[in-house]
């Protein structure tokens, strides 16, 4: 009996994407079957290229389609794109995704974080980006070895814009490749959140999955511009696990529950979590606690997105301007699996949560 696409839809319509908790031809995933004489092919499009069950989905579409392919070949190609509930918006049109990187409090390595979760992303083959909103304290040039570089300008449509500077595969704009290296910046907050609201609507982006968004410690101003100037698709928290930094991050998550608010929560992420030394990378010592962020992750309701150890690379890749993930060994491994608990939470929340919409507030 002749196999028909037909036949193919059916069996692959029992296989589930394991986080959407529907089948894949529900969720024209599915893409360019073709069945022939010698040959079923068809393309698998998952909602990320940082996907963690890519191989799971793929074997489950196998097992199916074997069940009822007799001697044909089967052909499974895997692609991603990555979703986006923003639509068409005058503010950054072809950015799929703004995730908000937070923190209640400084030094709990919000910024380390960011920088490799980005790198990480953009390994993944994402098209990222950062905004280092981080104003007061920019770090993110000196994490991405660039301080020393100016972004160009162009003019479009009579409009001058940023080039944002490409480092390590991802777009980055600071107020730290505006300004002279060693001078403080010395603005009241309208200054500053104008400052954030040119990275948004005056930088050349393209298209891009996501953009990062490298807070400032704590709930100010600048929190409130990002919210108020666009819809933001979620926030990741980042917190060590001492009580001090829980409480402070507690915070912070709270803020973006507020009903006026109303930003998802993709996340916790538990930075600092244990030392371990780069020679016995199977030990754990837990110097700042144990589950703190986990356990507030917990509390709050939200996905825990991942522990990330201390490891004395860490402190060198960010002093040296060259992102840890880049490294083979525990910090690489850490930041890769955080950025597949990420885009996770991103297509999770996708398919599952209405739009972000922009903030109205007084």
């Amino acid at each position: 009996m002749k196999v028909t696409e037909k036949d193919v839809l059916k069996a692959l319509s029992t296989v589930q994407d394991p986080d959407l908790k529907k089948d894949l031809v529900t969720l024209e995933m599915i893409k360019d079957l073709k069945v022939d004489d010698s040959q079923i092919s068809f393309t698998v499009e998952l909602t990320t290229p940082a996907c963690p069950l890519k191989e799971k989905i793929k074997n489950d579409c196998l097992e199916a389609v074997e069940a009822i392919s007799g001697d044909l070949e089967i052909k499974i190609e895997m692609t991603a794109q990555v979703t986006s509930v923003r639509g068409q918006s005058f503010t950054l049109p072809k950015v799929k995704n703004i995730i908000a990187i937070s923190s209640g409090k400084g030094g709990v390595g919000k910024s380390t974080v960011t920088a490799n979760l980005a790198v990480a992303l953009a390994k993944s083959g994402a098209e990222v980006g950062v905004i280092d909103a981080d104003i007061f304290g920019p770090s993110i040039p000196t994490m991405f070895n660039c301080e020393y570089e100016q972004p160009e300008m162009v003019q479009e449509d009579g409009k001058n814009l940023i080039v944002p500077i490409m480092q390590y595969g991802v777009k980055l704009v600071s107020i730290g490749l505006l300004t002279p290296k060693d001078n403080a910046i010395v603005w009241r907050g309208p200054m500053a959140s104008s400052a954030l609201k040119q990275f948004i609507s005056d930088v050349k982006w393209g298209e891009l999955d996501y953009l990062l968004i490298d807070l400032p410690p704590g709930t100010s101003d600048i929190h409130l511009t990002l919210v108020q100037s666009v819809p933001v698709t979620g926030a990741v928290i980042v917190t060590s696990p001492q009580k001090v930094a829980i409480a402070d991050a507690k915070k912070g998550l709270s803020m973006f529950k507020l009903p006026q608010i109303n930003v998802p929560v993709l996340g916790v992420v538990e930075n600092m979590a244990y030392f371990t030394p780069e020679e016995l990378p199977d030990n754990k010592y837990y110097i700042f606690g144990q589950d703190g962020g986990r356990e507030l992750a917990e509390k709050e309701d939200v996905p825990f997105l991942g522990e990330i150890p201390i490891v004395q690379s860490i402190r060198e890749s960010g002093d040296s301007g060259f992102p840890a993930v880049m490294k083979e060994g525990v910090t690489e491994d850490a930041f890769m699996n955080l950025a597949k608990s990420v885009a996770r939470q991103v297509a999770i929340r996708n398919a599952s949560k209405e739009k972000t919409k922009v903030v109205q507030m007084n």
